[in-house]
């Protein structure tokens, strides 16, 4: 079995490298930019010719939220046309795709103790648990809205894809808040983090592994002479991050003190950190899809974030 991976150089893409050696039945194929620019279809569809995957984890992304609001036509490119190519590439040789999506395709907020997944509609959550797989839609930014647009252009080309919303996704690789955070910690005695957005870290060896789990369950469904997968009910996006919920300030503090990190923390309100792409002020994520589908077990993000070493 053939798994092609693209945006192998980032975080997600070096946490499915590193998972790799536990599972030998699967022939991971890690791509780079540089191998595998998904900006030109003529470069995709040479690469699957040469290597016929059966499932392509499309990690290749334009993640850098702030600058996307003065270059939207590289986040464009990257994030919605790239996607198409990866889709039409994957309908042309049947690979199964599974693409990364991102909490940012909803501008959400919380007040009054009630959360909203449209802020501008105030249309309350379904869930108390977070937001689902089926609430609308609604970025306040460009990445997010590219996001969003490379999920319709996917949904629209194949239908044997899996589109994985995540949020707040760190590790030891790559470029992140837990990396800034010990990198800021070791040159400031003072350090003020926005408490008043509220989601759930994500560990990206988890999101890796999940992703694994999804393609081993794919794959034995389908080759079972005893079952049959449903794409019509499968089929489609899921949600997924560690369990529970915590503000940028408390995953700081707790990345802090298991990191025996004494270091003056101050809670300060988004209002006092501007950035130029605004934030979900709630992104919480509800797993029950992702975990009822494929049986997939997740681990509180606390407990997730003491194995990062």
């Amino acid at each position: 079995m053939v798994v092609l991976v693209t945006g192998a150089n980032g975080q997600l893409g070096q946490a499915i490298q590193s998972i790799a050696g536990n599972y030998p039945s699967i022939d991971f194929v890690f791509c780079s930019s540089s191998d595998l620019d998904i900006t030109n279809k003529e470069n995709c569809e040479i690469v699957f010719e040469k290597h016929q995957p059966q499932f392509c984890i499309n990690a290749a992304a334009y993640t850098a939220v702030d600058k996307a609001e003065s270059e939207p036509e590289k986040a464009f490119a990257i994030n919605v046309t790239g996607a198409q190519h990866i889709a039409e590439v994957c309908k042309s040789y049947n690979t199964v795709l599974l693409h990364i999506s991102t909490d940012f395709v909803f501008d959400a907020k919380f007040e009054d103790g009630i959360a909203y997944y449209d802020s501008q509609l105030r249309l309350p959550l379904k869930s108390n648990k977070g937001l689902v797989e089926t609430d609308v839609p609604f970025p306040a930014g460009i990445y997010g809205l590219t996001k969003l647009q490379g999920e319709q252009a996917i949904q629209a080309t194949w239908e044997k894809h899996f589109i994985i919303r995540t949020s707040w996704v760190y590790s030891q690789f790559g470029h992140n808040f837990m990396k800034t955070m010990l990198r800021l910690a070791s040159e400031r005695t003072v350090l003020s983090v926005v408490a008043d957005q509220i989601g759930t870290p994500t560990n990206a060896v988890d999101l890796a592994e999940v992703l694994v789990k999804i393609i081993t369950f794919y794959h034995a469904e389908t080759t079972s002479c005893h079952a049959e997968f449903s794409s019509a009910s499968h089929y489609g996006i899921y949600n997924f991050s560690n369990e529970g919920q915590c503000s940028w300030y408390d995953f700081a503090k707790e990345i802090f003190r298991i990191n025996n990190i004494s270091i003056n923390l101050q809670p300060i309100p988004t209002s006092a950190y501007p950035t130029p792409a605004k934030r979900p002020a709630y992104s919480v994520l509800d797993k029950t899809k992702i975990k009822a589908v494929f049986g997939v077990e997740i681990k509180d993000w606390e407990d997730s974030l003491i194995t990062v070493k």
